[in-house]
């Protein structure tokens, strides 16, 4: 099974934030990927990622208009940037496109 990390954010750190969160965890399950998606938004940083779960993962999934908070940790890691509005209409091609599934 194919395991990911993802972040989220956007601007205004509300519903672009969630709803990109919410369409990458539908997508992955669909896929048969595991993913654990940590959300940048107006209150902070939610179900924040360790270390260690950025380490273990295959890749960092990006959906973000603006700057990370803490990007730092990803340094070492295989990003992969995908548009709000592609995972926003199409979560599930996105990931497929990207991930060359």
């Amino acid at each position: 099974m194919t395991n990911i990390v993802a972040i989220t954010a956007c601007p205004t750190g509300i519903a672009h934030t969630y709803m990109a969160a919410e369409q990458l965890e539908k997508a992955a399950k669909s896929l048969g990927i595991q993913i654990k998606v940590e959300t940048q938004g107006a209150m902070g940083i939610e179900n924040a990622l360790s270390l260690d779960e950025i380490m273990k993962a295959e890749c960092v999934v990006i959906v973000s208009d603006i700057e990370l908070e803490k990007a730092e940790r990803l340094s070492h890691s295989t990003i992969v940037r995908l548009a709000m509005e592609d995972v926003l209409t199409d979560a599930k091609a996105a990931l497929q496109t990207q991930l060359s599934l």
